[in-house]
Parts: structure tokens; C-alpha cells; sequence
């Protein structure tokens, strides 16, 4: 806190103590504080601490952020930086270093087939939001429409492509050293298994 911010406080802890018709003594015996202190306190010659504000503030229940005006910390929301790759778009969702890491990727049209399928350490499970993915995997071929998911080891030759006329949404989540989903129940025809 600046020293501004400090000698403001002690009018703002008197302000409040009154508006709340309540005494020193009353003050003192609700928190533990005794009432040369907290008189003190109010007129700026003793500092306010923590050990001393946050009874104060449960006291008069306000915020801390509140008894001492803290200013506004802005948008809380967390908005994670696209990394743009290759004309692909690879938003992250986990900002765990290592372990497990998700990712919204957005694949656009017209990528053409010219891709080499790739192996490296780790696994990987994505879900297809929007559009049609393409999955080659070693020998196998397949189509992905939105709402179907594919699991695979990393090691196995594969590669994920664009294979409709409009940008592709998928969510990914790959484990570095292996990793895997773990799938807790699984949905049959005759319910849940």
C-alpha cells in the first residue's frame, strides 16, 4: 500500500465504526483489539496491518479491498493467447506445464493432402466440435463428423486434416509421456456400463 493509501485508512475505519453507531469499547471487545489501538488506528498514528485490518473488516463486514479502497484489479477472465502454426490455430485450454495439456484447435479449409503422417512420444484423444475431420492413422483412414472422438497412441504414424468445405473445431487432449483419458463409464445400448 502507498503511504497515501495507509493515512486514508484510519478516517475510513472511523467512518465506518460510526455510521455503524458503535463505540471503541464495543469495537475492541467484538474484535480483540484493544481501544487505545484501535483509536490509534483511526487517527493514523499506529499502521494498519493485516493481523489488525482483518478483524476490523469482519467486524464491520466489508472485504478487506474494502476497508483499505483498494483500486479495481480489472476483467478477471483468463484469455488464453492463440498459437497460430502452420495456418492452423491452437487455442490452449491447461496451463499446467507437462501432464496432460488440452487444446482448441481450428483447422482451416483447403490444406490439401500434402501433410506426412508424424509419430512422437504420447497420446492423444480429441472430440470433433465442427466441420469433418479427416484421421490417418497407420493404415486406417477415417472420417470424423462433430460430436465423434478418437484415441490413439502417438507413436502410431497419424495425421489430422481438414476433409470438409468449412474450418474444423477440435478439442484435443494430449499426454506427453502417455498419459491417457480415463473413461469412468461408457454408454451401451442398453445403458451404462
Amino acid at each position: 500500500m502507498a503511504k497515501d493509501e495507509l493515512a486514508a485508512v484510519g478516517p475510513r475505519l472511523r467512518d465506518l465504526r460510526q455510521r455503524r453507531d458503535l463505540t471503541l469499547q464495543q469495537v475492541a471487545e467484538s474484535t480483540g483489539i484493544s481501544v487505545s489501538t484501535l483509536s490509534r488506528l483511526e487517527s493514523g498514528s499506529r499502521k494498519p496491518t493485516l493481523e489488525l485490518l482483518l478483524p476490523l473488516a469482519k467486524a464491520y463486514q466489508v472485504s478487506l479491498d474494502d476497508l483499505v479502497d483498494a483500486p479495481e484489479t480489472g476483467d478477471p477472465r483468463v484469455r488464453a493467447r492463440p498459437i497460430v502454426r502452420g495456418g492452423r490455430t491452437y487455442i490452449p485450454l491447461s496451463r499446467r506445464p507437462g501432464g496432460l495439456q488440452a487444446f482448441k484447435t481450428i483447422i482451416p479449409t483447403g490444406e490439401g493432402d500434402c501433410h506426412e503422417q508424424k509419430t512422437h512420444e504420447g497420446y492423444e484423444w480429441l472430440y470433433v466440435l465442427s466441420g469433418t475431420v479427416r484421421l490417418r492413422l497407420g493404415e486406417h483412414d477415417l472420417l470424423l463428423e462433430p460430436g465423434e472422438a478418437a484415441e490413439f497412441d502417438t507413436r502410431l504414424p497419424h495425421l489430422v486434416l481438414n476433409a470438409g468445405t468449412e474450418p474444423v473445431e477440435v478439442i484435443s487432449i494430449f499426454g506427453p509421456q502417455g498419459e491417457r483419458v480415463h473413461v469412468r463409464a461408457r454408454s451401451t445400448s442398453n445403458g451404462v456400463a
